[in-house]
Protein backbone atom coordinates (compact mmCIF):
# COMPACT_ATOMS: atom_id res chain seq x y z
CA UNK A 1 0.00 0.00 0.00
CA UNK A 2 1.36 3.65 -1.12
CA UNK A 3 1.62 6.55 1.29
CA UNK A 4 -0.72 8.98 0.09
CA UNK A 5 -0.72 12.87 0.62
CA UNK A 6 -3.80 14.99 1.34
CA UNK A 7 -3.37 16.98 -1.73
CA UNK A 8 -6.27 20.49 -2.24
CA UNK A 9 -10.18 19.31 -2.32
CA UNK A 10 -9.94 16.06 0.23
CA UNK A 11 -13.04 14.24 0.42
CA UNK A 12 -12.02 12.35 3.15
CA UNK A 13 -10.95 8.31 3.25
CA UNK A 14 -8.35 5.77 3.55
CA UNK A 15 -6.44 3.33 0.82
CA UNK A 16 -7.76 0.03 0.57
CA UNK A 17 -10.11 0.30 3.67
CA UNK A 18 -12.96 1.84 3.30
CA UNK A 19 -14.65 5.71 2.77
CA UNK A 20 -13.82 7.72 -0.17
CA UNK A 21 -10.66 9.11 -1.23
CA UNK A 22 -9.81 12.06 -2.65
CA UNK A 23 -9.87 14.31 -6.55
CA UNK A 24 -9.37 17.44 -8.16
CA UNK A 25 -5.58 18.28 -7.59
CA UNK A 26 -3.48 21.29 -8.42
CA UNK A 27 -6.57 22.26 -10.46
CA UNK A 28 -5.16 25.89 -10.47
CA UNK A 29 -1.92 25.12 -12.48
CA UNK A 30 -3.67 22.65 -15.16
CA UNK A 31 -3.85 25.21 -17.36
CA UNK A 32 -0.28 26.34 -18.38
CA UNK A 33 0.59 22.32 -18.09
CA UNK A 34 -1.47 22.00 -20.58
CA UNK A 35 -0.06 24.54 -22.95
CA UNK A 36 3.71 23.15 -21.78
CA UNK A 37 2.47 19.93 -23.33
CA UNK A 38 0.00 20.86 -26.04
CA UNK A 39 3.50 22.55 -27.43
CA UNK A 40 5.71 19.54 -27.24
CA UNK A 41 2.87 17.53 -29.08
CA UNK A 42 2.23 20.25 -32.07
CA UNK A 43 5.82 21.40 -32.12
CA UNK A 44 7.59 18.74 -31.27
CA UNK A 45 10.00 21.20 -29.23
CA UNK A 46 10.06 22.20 -25.88
CA UNK A 47 12.15 24.73 -23.63
CA UNK A 48 14.44 21.77 -22.64
CA UNK A 49 14.83 19.83 -25.68
CA UNK A 50 13.74 18.56 -28.85
CA UNK A 51 11.20 15.83 -29.09
CA UNK A 52 10.66 13.92 -32.82
CA UNK A 53 7.14 12.67 -32.21
CA UNK A 54 6.96 11.54 -35.95
CA UNK A 55 7.65 7.84 -35.33
CA UNK A 56 4.76 8.18 -33.09
CA UNK A 57 2.76 9.51 -35.66
CA UNK A 58 4.07 6.98 -38.52
CA UNK A 59 3.14 3.75 -36.27
CA UNK A 60 -0.67 5.28 -35.76
CA UNK A 61 -1.05 5.95 -39.56
CA UNK A 62 0.39 1.99 -39.97
CA UNK A 63 -1.96 0.82 -37.37
CA UNK A 64 -4.89 2.78 -39.56
CA UNK A 65 -3.86 1.83 -43.24
CA UNK A 66 -2.92 -2.05 -42.39
CA UNK A 67 -3.67 -3.59 -38.76
CA UNK A 68 -6.62 -6.23 -39.16
CA UNK A 69 -7.10 -7.88 -35.50
CA UNK A 70 -6.52 -11.97 -35.72
CA UNK A 71 -8.91 -13.03 -32.93
CA UNK A 72 -12.37 -11.84 -35.34
CA UNK A 73 -13.35 -11.87 -38.86
CA UNK A 74 -15.19 -8.17 -38.47
CA UNK A 75 -12.80 -5.11 -38.92
CA UNK A 76 -15.53 -3.81 -36.06
CA UNK A 77 -13.32 -5.02 -33.71
CA UNK A 78 -10.83 -2.44 -34.23
CA UNK A 79 -9.51 -1.06 -31.12
CA UNK A 80 -10.67 2.50 -30.46
CA UNK A 81 -8.58 5.62 -31.19
CA UNK A 82 -9.06 6.34 -28.09
CA UNK A 83 -8.20 3.56 -26.16
CA UNK A 84 -5.28 3.67 -28.15
CA UNK A 85 -4.27 6.70 -27.00
CA UNK A 86 -4.92 5.24 -23.06
CA UNK A 87 -2.86 2.59 -24.53
CA UNK A 88 0.48 5.26 -25.73
CA UNK A 89 -0.22 7.11 -22.22
CA UNK A 90 -0.11 3.86 -20.09
CA UNK A 91 3.42 2.78 -22.39
CA UNK A 92 4.80 6.08 -21.14
CA UNK A 93 3.99 5.67 -17.39
CA UNK A 94 5.31 2.37 -17.78
CA UNK A 95 8.26 3.28 -19.56
CA UNK A 96 9.64 4.98 -15.86
CA UNK A 97 9.97 1.55 -14.42
CA UNK A 98 8.54 2.14 -11.42
CA UNK A 99 5.24 0.04 -10.40
CA UNK A 100 4.00 3.30 -7.92
CA UNK A 101 2.97 5.25 -11.02
CA UNK A 102 0.62 4.09 -12.92
CA UNK A 103 -2.51 5.82 -15.69
CA UNK A 104 -5.78 4.19 -14.87
CA UNK A 105 -7.92 4.51 -17.84
CA UNK A 106 -11.95 4.27 -17.13
CA UNK A 107 -12.41 0.73 -15.95
CA UNK A 108 -9.14 0.48 -14.20
CA UNK A 109 -10.11 4.16 -12.39
CA UNK A 110 -13.13 3.32 -11.26
CA UNK A 111 -12.20 0.04 -10.03
CA UNK A 112 -9.59 1.96 -8.25
CA UNK A 113 -12.22 4.32 -6.90
CA UNK A 114 -13.96 1.38 -5.49
CA UNK A 115 -11.08 -0.05 -3.21
CA UNK A 116 -10.09 3.34 -1.67
CA UNK A 117 -13.94 3.82 -0.98
CA UNK A 118 -14.37 0.56 0.41
CA UNK A 119 -16.26 -2.10 -2.16
CA UNK A 120 -13.47 -4.52 -2.09
CA UNK A 121 -14.25 -7.48 -3.53
CA UNK A 122 -11.16 -10.01 -3.39
CA UNK A 123 -9.33 -11.84 -1.39
CA UNK A 124 -7.68 -9.78 0.99
CA UNK A 125 -3.75 -9.28 0.65
CA UNK A 126 -1.36 -6.75 -0.33
CA UNK A 127 1.05 -7.74 -3.93
CA UNK A 128 3.61 -5.86 -5.68
CA UNK A 129 5.92 -6.46 -8.25
CA UNK A 130 9.35 -7.48 -6.32
CA UNK A 131 12.49 -7.82 -8.80
CA UNK A 132 10.05 -8.68 -11.46
CA UNK A 133 8.12 -10.93 -9.86
CA UNK A 134 4.41 -10.67 -7.85
CA UNK A 135 5.23 -10.96 -4.53
CA UNK A 136 2.49 -11.32 -1.54
CA UNK A 137 3.88 -8.16 0.69
CA UNK A 138 0.93 -8.86 3.53
CA UNK A 139 -2.16 -10.37 3.64
CA UNK A 140 -4.76 -9.35 5.38
CA UNK A 141 -6.39 -11.27 9.03
CA UNK A 142 -9.48 -13.08 8.33
CA UNK A 143 -9.37 -12.61 5.09
CA UNK A 144 -9.72 -15.74 2.55
CA UNK A 145 -5.91 -15.17 1.62
CA UNK A 146 -5.20 -15.49 5.31
CA UNK A 147 -7.32 -17.78 5.51
CA UNK A 148 -6.00 -20.25 2.83
CA UNK A 149 -3.03 -19.77 4.50
CA UNK A 150 -0.75 -17.06 2.18
CA UNK A 151 2.67 -15.79 3.85
CA UNK A 152 4.63 -12.56 3.01
CA UNK A 153 6.92 -13.20 0.70
CA UNK A 154 5.24 -16.30 -1.28
CA UNK A 155 6.02 -15.52 -5.02
CA UNK A 156 2.61 -15.66 -7.09
CA UNK A 157 3.83 -17.33 -10.41
CA UNK A 158 0.42 -17.75 -12.15
CA UNK A 159 -3.38 -16.59 -11.21
CA UNK A 160 -5.98 -18.94 -13.18
CA UNK A 161 -4.20 -19.40 -16.46
CA UNK A 162 -2.43 -16.13 -16.75
CA UNK A 163 1.42 -16.25 -16.14
CA UNK A 164 2.23 -12.98 -14.28
CA UNK A 165 5.56 -12.69 -15.74
CA UNK A 166 5.55 -8.98 -17.37
CA UNK A 167 2.08 -8.29 -15.50
CA UNK A 168 1.82 -4.82 -13.51
CA UNK A 169 1.32 -4.55 -9.94
CA UNK A 170 -2.32 -3.27 -11.29
CA UNK A 171 -3.06 -5.76 -14.08
CA UNK A 172 -2.34 -8.48 -11.14
CA UNK A 173 -4.65 -6.86 -9.01
CA UNK A 174 -7.61 -6.43 -11.49
CA UNK A 175 -7.31 -10.36 -12.32
CA UNK A 176 -7.19 -11.30 -8.64
CA UNK A 177 -10.07 -9.27 -7.42
CA UNK A 178 -13.26 -9.94 -8.36
CA UNK A 179 -17.25 -10.68 -7.29
CA UNK A 180 -17.71 -12.00 -4.19
CA UNK A 181 -18.48 -15.78 -4.08
CA UNK A 182 -16.27 -16.81 -7.34
CA UNK A 183 -12.97 -18.29 -7.03
CA UNK A 184 -9.86 -17.93 -7.90
CA UNK A 185 -6.58 -20.27 -8.36
CA UNK A 186 -3.20 -18.64 -7.77
CA UNK A 187 0.18 -20.69 -8.48
CA UNK A 188 2.91 -20.50 -5.68
CA UNK A 189 6.11 -20.34 -4.94
CA UNK A 190 7.40 -20.70 -1.52
CA UNK A 191 10.87 -20.57 -0.48
CA UNK A 192 10.94 -23.46 2.06
CA UNK A 193 8.17 -25.51 -0.33
CA UNK A 194 10.41 -26.93 -2.90
CA UNK A 195 7.67 -27.18 -5.88
CA UNK A 196 5.19 -24.84 -6.85
CA UNK A 197 1.49 -25.01 -5.60
CA UNK A 198 -1.64 -24.19 -6.22
CA UNK A 199 -4.47 -22.61 -3.68
CA UNK A 200 -7.90 -21.78 -4.31
CA UNK A 201 -9.87 -18.87 -2.93
CA UNK A 202 -13.59 -17.93 -2.94
CA UNK A 203 -13.62 -14.15 -3.27
CA UNK A 204 -15.61 -12.14 -0.65
CA UNK A 205 -16.39 -8.28 0.25
CA UNK A 206 -12.95 -7.33 2.44
CA UNK A 207 -13.38 -5.80 5.68
CA UNK A 208 -10.19 -4.75 6.98
CA UNK A 209 -9.41 -4.60 10.54
CA UNK A 210 -7.75 -1.63 12.19
CA UNK A 211 -6.44 -1.71 15.77
CA UNK A 212 -6.85 -5.01 18.07
CA UNK A 213 -5.58 -4.84 21.98
CA UNK A 214 -4.23 -6.92 24.51
CA UNK A 215 -1.82 -7.68 27.15
CA UNK A 216 0.91 -10.21 28.01
CA UNK A 217 1.47 -9.32 31.75
CA UNK A 218 2.90 -6.36 32.41
CA UNK A 219 2.82 -5.39 28.84
CA UNK A 220 0.05 -3.84 26.61
CA UNK A 221 0.14 -4.42 23.32
CA UNK A 222 -1.60 -2.57 20.20
CA UNK A 223 -2.18 -4.30 17.14
CA UNK A 224 -2.28 -1.86 14.28
CA UNK A 225 -3.18 -2.96 10.56
CA UNK A 226 -3.53 -0.19 8.78
CA UNK A 227 -2.92 4.11 8.85
CA UNK A 228 -6.29 4.65 7.38
CA UNK A 229 -8.36 7.90 8.09
CA UNK A 230 -9.77 6.67 11.19
CA UNK A 231 -6.63 5.19 12.69
CA UNK A 232 -5.51 7.86 14.36
CA UNK A 233 -8.93 8.01 16.68
CA UNK A 234 -8.90 4.36 17.05
CA UNK A 235 -4.98 4.71 18.14
CA UNK A 236 -5.25 7.55 20.52
CA UNK A 237 -8.58 5.04 22.15
CA UNK A 238 -6.07 2.22 22.67
CA UNK A 239 -3.69 4.42 24.09
CA UNK A 240 -6.32 5.89 26.26
CA UNK A 241 -6.71 1.93 27.49
CA UNK A 242 -3.11 1.72 28.02
CA UNK A 243 -2.40 4.85 29.91
CA UNK A 244 -5.53 3.33 32.76
CA UNK A 245 -4.22 0.08 32.43
CA UNK A 246 -1.05 1.47 34.75
CA UNK A 247 1.46 -0.35 32.45
CA UNK A 248 4.73 1.53 31.57
CA UNK A 249 5.92 -1.32 28.96
CA UNK A 250 3.83 -1.01 25.81
CA UNK A 251 4.71 -3.24 21.97
CA UNK A 252 3.09 -1.89 18.75
CA UNK A 253 3.07 -4.32 16.36
CA UNK A 254 3.39 -3.19 12.80
CA UNK A 255 3.84 -6.38 11.17
CA UNK A 256 1.86 -7.33 7.67
CA UNK A 257 1.24 -3.40 7.95
CA UNK A 258 1.00 -2.42 4.43
CA UNK A 259 0.81 1.79 4.99
CA UNK A 260 -1.72 4.17 4.19
CA UNK A 261 -1.78 7.70 4.77
CA UNK A 262 1.36 9.19 5.97
CA UNK A 263 -0.50 11.96 7.63
CA UNK A 264 -1.78 8.75 10.00
CA UNK A 265 1.31 7.90 10.37
CA UNK A 266 2.72 11.51 11.55
CA UNK A 267 -0.76 12.05 14.06
CA UNK A 268 0.17 8.66 15.86
CA UNK A 269 4.32 9.51 16.07
CA UNK A 270 2.93 12.54 17.77
CA UNK A 271 1.99 10.82 20.73
CA UNK A 272 5.26 10.12 21.62
CA UNK A 273 7.38 12.81 20.54
CA UNK A 274 7.77 16.39 21.58
CA UNK A 275 6.56 19.08 19.32
CA UNK A 276 8.68 19.66 16.44
CA UNK A 277 10.85 16.55 16.38
CA UNK A 278 10.91 15.70 12.50
CA UNK A 279 8.75 12.36 11.77
CA UNK A 280 9.57 12.03 8.29
CA UNK A 281 11.20 14.45 5.58
CA UNK A 282 10.06 14.39 2.11
CA UNK A 283 12.30 15.18 -1.14
CA UNK A 284 10.90 16.23 -3.86
CA UNK A 285 12.14 16.49 -7.52
CA UNK A 286 13.31 20.44 -6.67
CA UNK A 287 15.38 19.91 -3.57
CA UNK A 288 14.69 23.46 -2.91
CA UNK A 289 11.13 21.79 -1.82
CA UNK A 290 11.89 19.39 0.45
CA UNK A 291 9.17 19.11 3.26
CA UNK A 292 9.35 17.82 6.73
CA UNK A 293 6.42 16.02 8.92
CA UNK A 294 7.10 17.43 12.51
CA UNK A 295 5.47 16.06 15.45
CA UNK A 296 2.24 17.64 16.79
CA UNK A 297 3.89 17.36 20.60
CA UNK A 298 0.80 15.27 22.19
CA UNK A 299 3.91 13.45 24.00
CA UNK A 300 2.08 12.09 26.55
CA UNK A 301 4.86 10.12 27.80
CA UNK A 302 7.99 10.07 29.93
CA UNK A 303 10.95 8.17 30.01
CA UNK A 304 9.53 5.30 32.26
CA UNK A 305 7.68 4.32 28.83
CA UNK A 306 9.48 0.81 27.45
CA UNK A 307 8.30 0.34 23.52
CA UNK A 308 8.96 -1.87 21.55
CA UNK A 309 8.05 -2.17 18.15
CA UNK A 310 7.41 -5.30 15.80
CA UNK A 311 8.41 -5.00 11.88
CA UNK A 312 8.47 -7.82 9.43
CA UNK A 313 8.72 -7.94 5.72
CA UNK A 314 5.14 -7.25 5.29
CA UNK A 315 5.63 -3.52 7.69
CA UNK A 316 5.80 -1.03 4.42
CA UNK A 317 5.28 2.19 3.54
CA UNK A 318 3.52 4.30 6.66
CA UNK A 319 4.67 1.70 8.62
CA UNK A 320 8.23 2.23 7.90
CA UNK A 321 7.50 5.72 8.54
CA UNK A 322 6.19 5.28 12.10
CA UNK A 323 8.71 2.69 13.57
CA UNK A 324 11.62 4.67 11.72
CA UNK A 325 11.00 7.74 13.60
CA UNK A 326 10.59 6.72 17.26
CA UNK A 327 13.67 4.70 16.45
CA UNK A 328 15.63 7.56 15.18
CA UNK A 329 14.45 9.50 18.45
CA UNK A 330 15.64 6.43 21.06
CA UNK A 331 12.07 5.69 21.77
CA UNK A 332 11.30 2.65 20.40
CA UNK A 333 13.18 -1.05 19.78
CA UNK A 334 12.61 -2.15 16.32
CA UNK A 335 12.40 -6.26 16.99
CA UNK A 336 11.65 -9.12 14.00
CA UNK A 337 12.69 -8.58 10.56
CA UNK A 338 13.52 -6.55 7.98
CA UNK A 339 10.89 -4.15 6.99
CA UNK A 340 9.73 -4.26 3.22
CA UNK A 341 10.81 -0.84 1.90
CA UNK A 342 8.56 1.52 0.83
CA UNK A 343 10.11 5.06 0.52
CA UNK A 344 8.09 6.93 -1.73
CA UNK A 345 4.76 9.39 -1.60
CA UNK A 346 2.10 8.87 -4.02
CA UNK A 347 -0.55 11.88 -5.60
CA UNK A 348 -3.68 10.74 -7.36
CA UNK A 349 -4.13 13.32 -10.04
CA UNK A 350 -7.53 13.33 -12.44
CA UNK A 351 -6.50 13.64 -15.95
CA UNK A 352 -9.79 13.03 -17.19
CA UNK A 353 -13.81 13.00 -15.53
CA UNK A 354 -13.10 8.74 -15.62
CA UNK A 355 -9.30 8.55 -15.64
CA UNK A 356 -6.31 9.14 -13.26
CA UNK A 357 -3.15 8.86 -12.65
CA UNK A 358 -1.62 7.75 -9.38
CA UNK A 359 2.26 9.30 -9.46
CA UNK A 360 5.47 9.82 -7.32
CA UNK A 361 6.05 12.74 -6.20
CA UNK A 362 8.69 12.35 -3.57
CA UNK A 363 11.00 9.93 -1.65
CA UNK A 364 10.89 10.16 2.03
CA UNK A 365 13.68 9.73 4.38
CA UNK A 366 13.65 8.97 8.76
CA UNK A 367 15.22 12.06 10.83
CA UNK A 368 18.51 10.62 10.76
CA UNK A 369 18.15 11.20 6.76
CA UNK A 370 17.62 7.68 6.00
CA UNK A 371 16.58 6.09 3.06
CA UNK A 372 14.43 2.82 3.52
CA UNK A 373 13.78 2.49 -0.54
CA UNK A 374 14.36 -1.04 -1.27
CA UNK A 375 16.45 -2.34 1.81
CA UNK A 376 13.93 -1.34 4.52
CA UNK A 377 14.27 -0.98 7.85
CA UNK A 378 16.83 -2.96 9.83
CA UNK A 379 15.65 -4.61 13.24
CA UNK A 380 17.50 -3.75 16.33
CA UNK A 381 16.88 -7.32 17.35
CA UNK A 382 16.57 -9.66 14.46
CA UNK A 383 13.94 -12.49 14.80
CA UNK A 384 12.67 -15.12 12.61
CA UNK A 385 9.26 -15.99 13.01
CA UNK A 386 8.71 -19.69 13.51
CA UNK A 387 5.82 -20.85 11.24
CA UNK A 388 5.15 -24.19 12.83
CA UNK A 389 5.57 -22.67 16.65
CA UNK A 390 2.94 -19.52 15.46
CA UNK A 391 0.46 -22.38 14.13
CA UNK A 392 0.32 -23.91 17.70
CA UNK A 393 0.13 -20.06 19.11
CA UNK A 394 3.82 -20.05 19.77
CA UNK A 395 4.90 -16.42 18.12
CA UNK A 396 9.06 -16.38 18.74
CA UNK A 397 8.84 -12.69 17.58
CA UNK A 398 6.42 -11.28 20.25
CA UNK A 399 8.19 -13.89 22.32
CA UNK A 400 11.20 -11.98 22.10
CA UNK A 401 9.80 -8.93 22.40
CA UNK A 402 8.46 -9.65 25.96
CA UNK A 403 11.37 -10.95 26.91
CA UNK A 404 13.71 -8.07 25.88
CA UNK A 405 10.90 -5.72 27.92
CA UNK A 406 10.82 -8.34 30.69
CA UNK A 407 14.32 -6.77 31.34
CA UNK A 408 13.53 -3.43 31.22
Amino acid sequence: MEVFKFRAYIIGGLLILGAVFFSGFYIGDQSGKHSIAQSIILNSTSTDETIDFAPFWKVWNAINEKYIPTNSTSTNSVVSNQTRVYGAISGMVDSLGDPYTVFFPPVEAKQFSQEIGGQIEGVGMEVDVVDGVLTVISPVKGTPAYNAGMKTGDKILKINDTITTGLTTQQAINIIRGKKGTSVTLTVSRTEIKDPFQVTMVRDVINLPTVDTDTKGDVFIIKLYSFSAISPNLFRDALRSFVQSGKSKLIIDLRGNPGGYLEAAQDIASWFLPTGDVVVKEEFRDPNDEQIYRSKGYNIFNDQLKLVILIDGGSASASEILAGALHDHGIATLIGAQSFGKGSVQELVQITSDTSLKVTIAKWLTPNGISISHQGLTPDIAVKLDEDAFKKGNDTQLNKALEFLSSK
